[in-house]
């Protein structure tokens, strides 16, 4: 009996995080180094939230923003991928597409700050699993030594970006990125 029940349990959150599909943020890649991506970001309508309590806090805060949280208490989509940054005090939320041209819903927490991002390179590095302070380091190392390798200026610290769900166990996707100047 245990053992059909984790099976529907799995089954059943399988079939409904395969189902759900995100807008995703726009980028363009322009070179390969490697395993290393140079991406141009466009502009993109972000929403962030710092706090020394890190990511749980910041995240709760982000979400209760989208699910109406807000001046028009408006629910917004879910996007990826979410940045973390500032060693985990720093998070944002990329915002719909529609909200480039459209006014952004004002928060009602003073914490959270919306924006239209400005046009960046970035260097992107992916990775797949659970992310956490090893993986992050490794790969942040790796793509730094690329850069560095191949005269790439490196403009930012590191980002690291999760596009999954908690829930979420098979391919995964994360990334590190580090904005880089770049003329192509």
């Amino acid at each position: 009996m245990k053992y059909k029940t984790l099976i529907v349990f799995l089954l059943l959150n399988s079939s409904i995080l395969m189902s759900q599909k995100y807008e995703t943020q726009d980028y363009k890649v322009m070179n390969q180094i490697d395993d290393i991506e140079i991406r141009f970001y466009p502009s993109a309508p972000m929403i962030k939230v710092s706090s020394e309590s890190g990511r749980n806090n910041n995240f709760g805060k982000l979400f209760k923003y989208i699910s109406g949280n807000n001046q028009s208490e408006q629910k917004i989509a879910m996007t990826t991928p979410v940045y973390i940054y500032d060693e985990s005090k720093t998070m944002e939320f990329v915002l719909p597409r529609k909200f480039i041209s459209n006014d952004l819903p004002i928060p009602n927490d003073t914490d959270l700050e919306v924006y239209i991002s400005e046009p960046k390179y970035f260097a992107a590095i992916k990775y797949s699993g659970y992310s956490n302070k090893e993986k992050e380091r490794n790969y942040k190392d790796q793509l730094i030594q690329t850069l560095q390798n191949n005269n790439l200026k490196i403009i930012s610290d590191y980002y690291v970006l999760s596009y999954d769900a908690p829930t979420k166990f098979f391919d995964r996707r994360n990334e590190i990125l580090i904005q880089v100047y770049y003329k192509y």
